[in-house]
Protein backbone atom coordinates (compact mmCIF):
# COMPACT_ATOMS: atom_id res chain seq x y z
CA UNK A 1 0.00 0.00 0.00
CA UNK A 2 1.62 3.62 -1.06
CA UNK A 3 1.95 5.78 1.18
CA UNK A 4 2.49 9.42 -0.06
CA UNK A 5 1.26 12.66 0.28
CA UNK A 6 -2.53 13.02 -0.48
CA UNK A 7 -4.07 16.20 -2.49
CA UNK A 8 -6.89 16.84 -4.54
CA UNK A 9 -5.32 16.57 -7.98
CA UNK A 10 -4.19 13.08 -6.92
CA UNK A 11 -7.04 12.20 -6.11
CA UNK A 12 -9.15 12.97 -8.89
CA UNK A 13 -6.73 11.02 -11.16
CA UNK A 14 -6.59 7.26 -8.97
CA UNK A 15 -9.01 4.20 -9.65
CA UNK A 16 -9.97 0.53 -8.63
CA UNK A 17 -8.83 -1.88 -10.72
CA UNK A 18 -11.36 -3.37 -12.97
CA UNK A 19 -11.33 -6.66 -11.09
CA UNK A 20 -11.92 -5.48 -7.49
CA UNK A 21 -14.94 -3.95 -6.19
CA UNK A 22 -12.79 -1.40 -3.90
CA UNK A 23 -9.57 -0.46 -3.40
CA UNK A 24 -8.04 0.77 -0.03
CA UNK A 25 -4.32 1.22 -0.88
CA UNK A 26 -4.50 5.24 -1.21
CA UNK A 27 -2.66 6.24 2.47
CA UNK A 28 -1.33 9.70 3.74
CA UNK A 29 2.31 10.09 4.46
CA UNK A 30 1.75 12.50 6.93
CA UNK A 31 -1.30 11.60 8.90
CA UNK A 32 -0.64 8.24 10.04
CA UNK A 33 -4.18 6.22 8.93
CA UNK A 34 -6.05 9.07 6.70
CA UNK A 35 -6.69 7.29 3.62
CA UNK A 36 -9.35 7.36 0.76
CA UNK A 37 -10.77 4.45 -0.21
CA UNK A 38 -12.16 3.69 -3.85
CA UNK A 39 -15.23 1.60 -5.19
CA UNK A 40 -15.52 -0.15 -8.71
CA UNK A 41 -18.63 2.64 -8.98
CA UNK A 42 -16.04 5.18 -9.22
CA UNK A 43 -17.26 6.53 -5.89
CA UNK A 44 -14.54 8.07 -3.32
CA UNK A 45 -14.36 8.27 0.31
CA UNK A 46 -11.76 9.70 2.82
CA UNK A 47 -11.44 7.56 5.77
CA UNK A 48 -9.34 7.12 9.34
CA UNK A 49 -7.93 3.71 10.58
CA UNK A 50 -7.14 4.71 14.81
CA UNK A 51 -7.38 2.54 17.97
CA UNK A 52 -9.64 3.42 20.98
CA UNK A 53 -9.62 0.75 23.84
CA UNK A 54 -7.01 -0.96 22.04
CA UNK A 55 -9.73 -2.40 19.59
CA UNK A 56 -8.98 -1.07 15.38
CA UNK A 57 -11.77 1.18 14.31
CA UNK A 58 -12.89 3.02 10.97
CA UNK A 59 -14.85 5.63 10.32
CA UNK A 60 -15.85 7.31 6.88
CA UNK A 61 -14.87 11.08 7.09
CA UNK A 62 -17.00 11.84 3.66
CA UNK A 63 -17.41 11.71 0.19
CA UNK A 64 -14.00 13.25 -1.78
CA UNK A 65 -16.58 15.74 -4.15
CA UNK A 66 -17.98 17.46 -0.54
CA UNK A 67 -14.32 17.94 1.15
CA UNK A 68 -10.82 19.02 -0.03
CA UNK A 69 -8.17 16.74 0.91
CA UNK A 70 -7.05 19.41 3.66
CA UNK A 71 -10.38 19.67 5.24
CA UNK A 72 -10.03 16.26 5.58
CA UNK A 73 -7.08 15.84 6.76
CA UNK A 74 -8.70 18.23 9.59
CA UNK A 75 -11.16 16.19 10.47
CA UNK A 76 -9.22 13.40 11.01
CA UNK A 77 -6.37 14.51 13.05
CA UNK A 78 -9.96 15.80 15.39
CA UNK A 79 -10.66 12.07 15.65
CA UNK A 80 -7.31 11.18 16.39
CA UNK A 81 -6.63 13.58 19.56
CA UNK A 82 -10.09 13.08 20.76
CA UNK A 83 -9.31 9.21 20.75
CA UNK A 84 -5.88 10.33 22.76
CA UNK A 85 -7.59 11.96 25.18
CA UNK A 86 -9.87 8.98 25.79
CA UNK A 87 -13.34 10.23 24.21
CA UNK A 88 -14.15 7.97 21.63
CA UNK A 89 -14.77 9.96 18.67
CA UNK A 90 -17.99 7.83 17.51
CA UNK A 91 -19.43 7.64 20.45
CA UNK A 92 -23.14 8.27 19.89
CA UNK A 93 -24.40 12.38 20.06
CA UNK A 94 -26.28 13.19 22.95
CA UNK A 95 -29.58 14.85 22.65
CA UNK A 96 -32.17 16.37 24.47
CA UNK A 97 -34.62 14.41 22.40
CA UNK A 98 -33.24 11.53 22.22
CA UNK A 99 -30.28 8.98 20.48
CA UNK A 100 -30.16 8.83 16.77
CA UNK A 101 -32.62 5.88 15.89
CA UNK A 102 -29.73 3.98 14.39
CA UNK A 103 -27.28 4.23 17.37
CA UNK A 104 -30.65 3.16 19.23
CA UNK A 105 -31.56 0.22 16.98
CA UNK A 106 -27.97 -1.20 16.38
CA UNK A 107 -26.68 -0.52 20.20
CA UNK A 108 -29.84 -1.11 22.40
CA UNK A 109 -32.20 -2.78 20.39
CA UNK A 110 -30.23 -5.34 18.70
CA UNK A 111 -28.48 -6.49 22.22
CA UNK A 112 -31.69 -7.09 23.70
CA UNK A 113 -33.56 -9.24 21.40
CA UNK A 114 -30.76 -11.18 20.83
CA UNK A 115 -30.50 -12.26 24.14
CA UNK A 116 -33.78 -14.04 23.60
CA UNK A 117 -35.42 -14.27 20.01
CA UNK A 118 -33.91 -17.07 17.78
CA UNK A 119 -34.94 -15.24 14.89
CA UNK A 120 -33.10 -11.96 15.54
CA UNK A 121 -30.87 -12.17 12.75
CA UNK A 122 -34.13 -10.73 10.49
CA UNK A 123 -34.39 -7.75 12.47
CA UNK A 124 -30.83 -6.76 11.72
CA UNK A 125 -31.24 -7.71 8.29
CA UNK A 126 -34.52 -5.05 8.69
CA UNK A 127 -32.53 -2.09 10.89
CA UNK A 128 -29.63 -2.73 8.45
CA UNK A 129 -31.56 -2.47 4.98
CA UNK A 130 -33.84 -0.63 5.69
CA UNK A 131 -34.00 1.62 8.71
CA UNK A 132 -30.82 2.83 8.54
CA UNK A 133 -30.67 4.13 5.28
CA UNK A 134 -33.96 5.86 5.29
CA UNK A 135 -34.14 7.06 9.28
CA UNK A 136 -30.86 5.98 10.74
CA UNK A 137 -29.74 9.22 10.66
CA UNK A 138 -32.84 10.92 12.74
CA UNK A 139 -33.14 12.20 16.45
CA UNK A 140 -35.96 9.44 17.71
CA UNK A 141 -37.73 12.34 19.84
CA UNK A 142 -38.38 14.64 16.81
CA UNK A 143 -39.35 11.27 14.30
CA UNK A 144 -43.19 12.29 13.71
CA UNK A 145 -45.99 10.12 12.38
CA UNK A 146 -45.52 11.76 8.89
CA UNK A 147 -42.05 11.07 8.81
CA UNK A 148 -42.92 7.32 9.77
CA UNK A 149 -45.68 7.74 6.69
CA UNK A 150 -43.21 9.06 4.72
CA UNK A 151 -40.94 6.08 5.48
CA UNK A 152 -43.84 3.66 4.44
CA UNK A 153 -44.39 5.25 1.31
CA UNK A 154 -40.57 4.97 0.24
CA UNK A 155 -40.76 1.19 0.81
CA UNK A 156 -43.63 1.16 -1.27
CA UNK A 157 -42.56 3.31 -4.51
CA UNK A 158 -39.81 0.97 -3.99
CA UNK A 159 -41.80 -1.68 -4.56
CA UNK A 160 -41.80 -4.28 -1.52
CA UNK A 161 -44.15 -6.47 -0.84
CA UNK A 162 -46.49 -5.27 1.95
CA UNK A 163 -45.85 -8.04 4.19
CA UNK A 164 -42.24 -6.54 4.11
CA UNK A 165 -43.81 -2.99 4.95
CA UNK A 166 -45.30 -4.09 7.80
CA UNK A 167 -42.71 -5.85 9.45
CA UNK A 168 -40.69 -2.69 9.13
CA UNK A 169 -43.74 -0.74 10.73
CA UNK A 170 -43.67 -3.42 13.73
CA UNK A 171 -40.03 -3.46 14.43
CA UNK A 172 -40.16 -0.27 14.68
CA UNK A 173 -43.33 0.22 17.03
CA UNK A 174 -41.61 -2.32 18.97
CA UNK A 175 -38.40 -0.16 19.28
CA UNK A 176 -40.28 2.61 20.22
CA UNK A 177 -42.49 0.72 22.89
CA UNK A 178 -38.86 -0.61 24.57
CA UNK A 179 -37.63 3.02 24.20
CA UNK A 180 -40.33 4.26 26.98
CA UNK A 181 -40.79 0.98 28.52
CA UNK A 182 -37.10 1.73 29.55
CA UNK A 183 -37.60 5.63 30.17
CA UNK A 184 -34.66 6.29 27.20
CA UNK A 185 -34.19 10.34 28.02
CA UNK A 186 -35.81 12.30 24.94
CA UNK A 187 -38.30 9.64 24.03
CA UNK A 188 -42.12 10.36 25.37
CA UNK A 189 -44.45 9.03 22.56
CA UNK A 190 -44.37 6.01 19.64
CA UNK A 191 -45.31 7.75 16.41
CA UNK A 192 -45.45 4.42 15.21
CA UNK A 193 -48.58 3.99 17.23
CA UNK A 194 -50.84 6.39 14.61
CA UNK A 195 -49.62 4.32 11.55
CA UNK A 196 -52.06 1.30 10.27
CA UNK A 197 -50.64 -1.71 9.00
CA UNK A 198 -50.90 -2.02 4.57
CA UNK A 199 -53.97 -4.58 4.01
CA UNK A 200 -51.69 -7.20 2.85
CA UNK A 201 -53.45 -8.66 -0.03
CA UNK A 202 -50.15 -10.65 -1.35
CA UNK A 203 -50.00 -13.45 0.87
CA UNK A 204 -49.28 -16.43 -1.08
CA UNK A 205 -50.60 -19.31 0.01
CA UNK A 206 -50.07 -22.72 -1.93
CA UNK A 207 -51.50 -26.26 -0.83
CA UNK A 208 -50.42 -29.48 -2.53
CA UNK A 209 -53.42 -31.36 -4.60
CA UNK A 210 -52.93 -35.10 -4.17
CA UNK A 211 -51.61 -35.22 -7.78
CA UNK A 212 -48.88 -32.83 -6.82
CA UNK A 213 -47.95 -34.36 -3.61
CA UNK A 214 -47.48 -37.82 -5.54
CA UNK A 215 -45.15 -36.20 -8.20
CA UNK A 216 -43.42 -34.45 -5.51
CA UNK A 217 -42.83 -37.68 -3.24
CA UNK A 218 -41.52 -39.20 -6.08
CA UNK A 219 -39.30 -36.27 -6.97
CA UNK A 220 -37.91 -36.12 -3.38
CA UNK A 221 -37.08 -39.97 -3.85
CA UNK A 222 -35.19 -39.68 -6.46
CA UNK A 223 -33.13 -37.15 -5.06
CA UNK A 224 -29.10 -37.54 -4.94
CA UNK A 225 -29.63 -36.71 -0.75
CA UNK A 226 -31.14 -40.19 0.83
CA UNK A 227 -32.46 -37.88 3.63
CA UNK A 228 -34.10 -35.55 1.71
CA UNK A 229 -37.29 -38.00 1.43
CA UNK A 230 -37.76 -38.39 4.89
CA UNK A 231 -37.31 -34.71 6.09
CA UNK A 232 -40.20 -33.83 3.23
CA UNK A 233 -42.05 -36.38 4.42
CA UNK A 234 -41.79 -35.75 8.30
CA UNK A 235 -42.91 -31.99 7.36
CA UNK A 236 -45.60 -33.30 6.08
CA UNK A 237 -47.27 -35.59 8.30
CA UNK A 238 -46.27 -32.97 11.59
CA UNK A 239 -47.10 -30.04 10.19
CA UNK A 240 -43.85 -28.24 11.52
CA UNK A 241 -41.17 -25.80 11.10
CA UNK A 242 -38.28 -26.37 9.05
CA UNK A 243 -35.47 -25.39 11.62
CA UNK A 244 -38.05 -27.79 14.32
CA UNK A 245 -37.80 -30.63 12.33
CA UNK A 246 -33.96 -30.35 11.35
CA UNK A 247 -32.86 -29.63 14.82
CA UNK A 248 -35.42 -32.49 15.94
CA UNK A 249 -33.52 -34.97 18.67
CA UNK A 250 -34.01 -38.89 19.28
CA UNK A 251 -34.17 -38.26 22.98
CA UNK A 252 -37.14 -35.81 22.11
CA UNK A 253 -39.45 -38.44 20.80
CA UNK A 254 -41.74 -40.84 23.13
CA UNK A 255 -42.60 -44.10 21.39
CA UNK A 256 -44.99 -45.23 24.20
CA UNK A 257 -47.10 -41.87 23.86
CA UNK A 258 -46.49 -41.30 20.11
CA UNK A 259 -45.41 -37.60 20.67
CA UNK A 260 -42.54 -35.57 19.52
CA UNK A 261 -41.10 -32.96 21.82
CA UNK A 262 -40.07 -29.39 20.56
CA UNK A 263 -38.31 -27.67 23.08
CA UNK A 264 -37.36 -24.61 21.51
CA UNK A 265 -40.20 -23.06 19.48
CA UNK A 266 -40.78 -19.56 17.78
CA UNK A 267 -42.97 -18.60 20.52
CA UNK A 268 -40.45 -19.72 23.09
CA UNK A 269 -42.61 -22.33 24.66
CA UNK A 270 -42.48 -26.50 24.70
CA UNK A 271 -44.89 -28.28 22.66
CA UNK A 272 -45.39 -31.87 22.08
CA UNK A 273 -46.75 -32.82 18.68
CA UNK A 274 -48.70 -36.07 18.62
CA UNK A 275 -47.24 -38.44 16.18
CA UNK A 276 -49.41 -40.20 12.71
CA UNK A 277 -48.73 -43.68 11.76
CA UNK A 278 -46.85 -41.82 8.82
CA UNK A 279 -44.87 -39.71 11.03
CA UNK A 280 -43.79 -42.79 13.26
CA UNK A 281 -43.13 -45.22 9.73
CA UNK A 282 -40.58 -42.11 9.17
CA UNK A 283 -39.04 -42.83 12.43
CA UNK A 284 -38.76 -46.29 11.67
CA UNK A 285 -37.10 -46.25 8.40
CA UNK A 286 -34.53 -43.32 9.78
CA UNK A 287 -33.55 -45.93 13.16
CA UNK A 288 -32.86 -48.44 11.10
CA UNK A 289 -29.92 -46.51 9.82
CA UNK A 290 -29.09 -45.19 13.16
CA UNK A 291 -28.97 -48.95 14.29
CA UNK A 292 -26.69 -49.97 11.24
CA UNK A 293 -24.31 -46.50 12.59
CA UNK A 294 -24.67 -44.42 9.55
CA UNK A 295 -26.06 -41.19 11.00
CA UNK A 296 -25.29 -39.37 14.13
CA UNK A 297 -27.30 -40.88 17.62
CA UNK A 298 -28.43 -37.28 18.46
CA UNK A 299 -29.74 -35.51 15.67
CA UNK A 300 -32.77 -38.07 13.74
CA UNK A 301 -32.41 -35.67 10.43
CA UNK A 302 -28.55 -35.44 10.38
CA UNK A 303 -26.21 -34.86 7.58
CA UNK A 304 -24.33 -38.21 6.75
CA UNK A 305 -21.21 -36.22 6.49
CA UNK A 306 -21.40 -34.62 9.56
CA UNK A 307 -23.26 -35.92 11.71
CA UNK A 308 -25.01 -32.77 12.69
CA UNK A 309 -27.93 -31.74 11.58
CA UNK A 310 -28.28 -29.75 8.27
CA UNK A 311 -27.77 -25.86 8.14
CA UNK A 312 -30.08 -25.91 4.85
CA UNK A 313 -30.72 -28.42 1.67
CA UNK A 314 -32.10 -26.07 -0.48
CA UNK A 315 -30.30 -27.49 -3.33
CA UNK A 316 -31.76 -30.67 -3.29
CA UNK A 317 -35.15 -29.66 -2.55
CA UNK A 318 -34.95 -27.19 -5.55
CA UNK A 319 -33.85 -29.98 -7.61
CA UNK A 320 -36.67 -31.99 -6.56
CA UNK A 321 -39.11 -29.58 -6.79
CA UNK A 322 -38.31 -28.55 -10.36
CA UNK A 323 -38.50 -31.92 -11.20
CA UNK A 324 -41.92 -32.78 -10.20
CA UNK A 325 -43.17 -30.00 -11.60
CA UNK A 326 -43.54 -27.13 -8.83
CA UNK A 327 -40.70 -24.74 -9.42
CA UNK A 328 -42.48 -21.85 -6.77
CA UNK A 329 -42.95 -24.62 -4.07
CA UNK A 330 -41.60 -23.88 -0.70
CA UNK A 331 -40.78 -26.24 2.09
CA UNK A 332 -42.98 -23.55 4.44
CA UNK A 333 -45.79 -24.26 1.85
CA UNK A 334 -46.06 -27.78 3.47
CA UNK A 335 -47.03 -26.37 6.64
CA UNK A 336 -49.75 -24.76 4.78
CA UNK A 337 -50.76 -28.19 2.95
CA UNK A 338 -50.64 -29.83 6.58
CA UNK A 339 -53.60 -27.31 7.73
CA UNK A 340 -55.55 -27.72 4.66
CA UNK A 341 -55.58 -31.37 5.00
CA UNK A 342 -57.01 -30.95 8.19
CA UNK A 343 -59.23 -28.60 7.68
CA UNK A 344 -60.72 -30.09 4.88
CA UNK A 345 -60.97 -33.10 6.92
CA UNK A 346 -63.83 -31.35 9.30
CA UNK A 347 -61.06 -30.39 12.14
CA UNK A 348 -61.96 -27.32 14.16
CA UNK A 349 -59.47 -23.86 14.13
CA UNK A 350 -58.56 -24.85 17.46
CA UNK A 351 -57.41 -28.24 16.33
CA UNK A 352 -55.33 -26.69 13.81
CA UNK A 353 -53.98 -23.80 15.95
CA UNK A 354 -52.69 -26.33 18.86
CA UNK A 355 -50.71 -28.63 16.27
CA UNK A 356 -48.87 -25.64 14.35
CA UNK A 357 -48.15 -23.76 17.90
CA UNK A 358 -49.74 -20.99 17.01
CA UNK A 359 -50.15 -18.38 20.10
CA UNK A 360 -52.86 -16.55 17.96
CA UNK A 361 -55.92 -17.87 16.46
CA UNK A 362 -56.07 -15.01 14.05
CA UNK A 363 -52.91 -16.81 12.67
CA UNK A 364 -54.25 -19.96 12.70
CA UNK A 365 -57.45 -18.51 10.25
CA UNK A 366 -55.38 -17.92 7.06
CA UNK A 367 -54.87 -21.67 6.90
CA UNK A 368 -58.50 -22.61 6.82
CA UNK A 369 -58.51 -23.20 3.08
CA UNK A 370 -61.56 -25.51 1.83
CA UNK A 371 -61.43 -27.40 -0.97
CA UNK A 372 -63.88 -26.54 -3.76
CA UNK A 373 -65.27 -30.29 -3.53
CA UNK A 374 -65.93 -29.63 0.04
CA UNK A 375 -67.91 -26.65 -0.12
CA UNK A 376 -69.67 -27.99 -3.20
CA UNK A 377 -70.61 -30.67 -1.21
CA UNK A 378 -72.12 -28.45 1.45
CA UNK A 379 -74.31 -26.67 -0.59
CA UNK A 380 -76.15 -29.87 -1.64
CA UNK A 381 -77.42 -30.18 1.92
CA UNK A 382 -80.55 -27.86 1.43
CA UNK A 383 -83.15 -29.98 0.42
CA UNK A 384 -84.12 -30.16 -3.02
CA UNK A 385 -87.48 -28.46 -4.47
CA UNK A 386 -89.23 -29.81 -7.73
CA UNK A 387 -89.38 -27.30 -10.10
CA UNK A 388 -92.99 -27.13 -11.75
CA UNK A 389 -96.16 -25.09 -11.55
CA UNK A 390 -96.86 -22.27 -9.11
CA UNK A 391 -99.70 -24.21 -7.44
CA UNK A 392 -97.63 -27.74 -7.71
CA UNK A 393 -94.70 -25.60 -5.83
CA UNK A 394 -96.88 -24.47 -2.83
CA UNK A 395 -98.72 -27.83 -1.96
CA UNK A 396 -94.62 -28.78 -1.86
CA UNK A 397 -94.15 -26.33 1.28
CA UNK A 398 -95.38 -27.26 4.53
CA UNK A 399 -97.92 -25.27 6.14
CA UNK A 400 -96.40 -23.65 8.48
CA UNK A 401 -94.35 -21.79 5.40
CA UNK A 402 -97.22 -20.26 3.95
CA UNK A 403 -99.61 -17.38 4.63
CA UNK A 404 -102.73 -17.06 3.46
CA UNK A 405 -103.81 -12.86 2.86
CA UNK A 406 -107.14 -11.94 2.91
CA UNK A 407 -107.46 -11.87 -0.91
CA UNK A 408 -107.36 -15.28 -1.19
CA UNK A 409 -103.42 -14.83 -2.23
CA UNK A 410 -100.62 -17.00 -1.41
CA UNK A 411 -97.48 -16.31 -0.87
CA UNK A 412 -94.03 -17.82 1.38
CA UNK A 413 -92.77 -16.09 4.88
CA UNK A 414 -89.82 -14.15 4.95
Amino acid sequence: MPNLLLNDLYISEIGCPPNKSHLEVFFDSELRGFYVDVLASGRKSFRLRYRFEKKLRIVTLGDTRMFSTEEARKMALGLLKQSKLGVDPQAPAISDVGPLLKDFFLEKYMPYVKSYKRSWDTDESMIRNHLVPKLGSMVMGRITPPDIAVFLQRMKSEEYASGTCNRALVLLRFGYTLALRWKVHGIDSNPVQEIKNIKDDNKIERYLTEKQTLALLMAVRQSESEMLQYIVLFLIYTGARKREVLDARWRDVDWAQRSWRIPKTKSGKIRHIPLSTGAMNVLEHVRLKVRHGLLNEQAIFANPKTGEPFVSFFYSWNNARIRAGLPEFRIHDLRHSFASHLVNAGRSLYEVQELLGHADIKTTSRYAHLSRERLVAAVEVVPQIEIGPRQRLLTQLKPNNILSLPDNKTVLEG
